[in-house]
């Protein structure tokens, strides 16, 4: 069986099992979509779906607003603990930081205010913020995971107010446009599917309306296809504050977190980052793993189950592990480390453990001698003469000072103000 086939089945067995009038599919590996595919019907009129149709993504659209706010962030033009405030003076709650947003931990109720799962017309702009007055902040901040689109349409607010741009045009400029997400658009782009109601005692399709307006944007607008968010997932894999787990859904079996706007989800020993999406006939998920590079992004145009395209693409994202992961990276011999390197190599001891420190891809790195987890490793950025920082790693952000004797050899390390000796020692002055 080739490895198109084996994921085709899943796709077939789960568009069987959840009764899902069509489904779209893709598995990326690298830099590459290395398998895509779809089956069912698109629309009224019968037509095929295919990976190029574009489905609804709903609450993955929050992954592109955070994006827009930690690049605004990294530009300095706002920082994530900022109180909303700051930049929409006028807001209620404002005293709620942009992090306790991204996170959804800021305790805001769920909804913007109204019946708007009933009108179908939400406030954007200022009119949501002049409303905010007649939201309820539920939970104390931070005290608790508690999911709000009514945070993402406030941070797409923050992102148009200190962008001076609206928020639309900020994320295809600025995300959507460098990226060539070609199929990643505001509004349906044919060919697309039409969204659907399955009920649930009878092979009846029911059409859906369709939902739009200044408010929703932020929070769920958004049509793609699988292969573009397959795409966007491995933009998503380099955005390092976005995988930070800043409050957990399920605190017991730490199955389920919730990044900088990325849900962290655990099957197995696995940890997958994504995100799912709903709207009223769609329903999207996306999943990666950043180690291997790989995952799965799946879209249909059902409303319910609302497992179902998890299932589904959990089901490609292992199946792609098992396929398409790499093999072992084969040793290669590499230029002596400088002089002034080569001397720190070896063992170092600190608080009774010996650290090895070695030279690897013109790097100084360091790990405790009986791990090699690579969550323990060190690697250093040299800072200036006997000066290295950790840039990632154990002990990130902290200092290794080399200490050298009246004749110039090395005499011992400080790193983060403990000292390392060649050998051990108690601790002393």
């Amino acid at each position: 069986m080739q490895p198109s086939d084996a994921l085709t089945q899943i796709l077939r067995g789960g568009q069987a099992k959840h009764r899902l009038p069509s489904v779209s599919a893709a598995v990326y590996a690298g830099a590459e979509v290395v398998w895509a595919d779809a089956l069912g019907i698109a629309d009224e009129a019968g037509r095929d779906a295919t990976p190029d149709s574009q489905y609804r993504i709903g609450s993955i659209t929050k992954t592109f607003t955070a994006a827009a706010v930690l690049l605004l962030a990294d530009e300095g033009t706002l920082d994530l603990d900022d109180p909303l405030e700051r930049h929409l003076p006028e807001a209620e709650h404002g005293s709620l930081t942009l992090r306790r947003l991204l996170a959804h931990s800021s305790g805001l109720q769920r909804e913007p205010p109204g019946r708007v799962w009933e009108t179908l017309e939400f406030p954007g702009g200022d009119e949501l913020v002049a409303r905010l007055r007649e939201a309820e902040r539920v939970l104390p901040a931070g005290a608790y995971f508690h999911y709000s689109n009514l945070a993402y349409a406030l941070l797409g607010e923050v992102v148009a107010r200190v962008s001076g741009t609206p928020f639309v045009r900020f994320v295809d400029d600025r995300v959507i446009g460098p990226l060539g997400l070609e199929r990643t658009t505001w509004r349906a782009v044919e060919p697309a599917a039409r969204p659907y109601y399955v009920d649930p005692y009878a092979r009846t399709l029911h059409a859906e309306p369709e939902l739009g307006g200044d408010g929703v944007e932020p929070v769920g607008s958004l049509w793609s296809t699988p292969s573009d968010l397959c795409r966007w997932a491995g933009h998503l894999a380099t955005l390092e504050a976005m995988h930070q787990v800043q409050i957990m859904s399920d605190p017991d079996a730490w199955t389920l977190g919730h990044g900088l706007g990325l849900q962290l989800f655990r099957s197995g020993e696995r940890v997958f980052f994504g995100h799912g999406g709903a709207m009223p006939g769609f329903l999207a998920m996306l999943l990666g793993r950043r180690a291997e590079g790989i995952g799965a992004a799946v879209t249909t145009n059902a409303s319910t189950p609302g497992a179902a395209v998890e299932t589904i693409a959990l089901e490609l994202a292992e199946k792609a592990l098992e396929l398409y992961a790499g093999e072992p990276e084969p040793w290669h011999p590499e230029a002596e480390p400088p002089a002034e390197v080569a001397e720190l190599l070896g063992v170092w001891w600190t608080e009774g453990t010996p650290f090895v420190f070695w030279w690897e891809g013109g790097k100084l790195r360091a790990r405790p001698a009986e791990s090699d987890k690579p969550r323990h490793v060190s690697v250093f950025e040299a800072e200036g003469p006997d000066r290295f920082r950790v840039a990632e790693g154990r002990e990130r952000g902290e200092l290794l000072e080399i200490v050298r004797s009246d004749d110039g050899a090395v005499e011992k390390l400080y790193w983060a103000t403990y000292p390392a000796t060649r050998e051990p020692q108690t601790f002393s002055p």
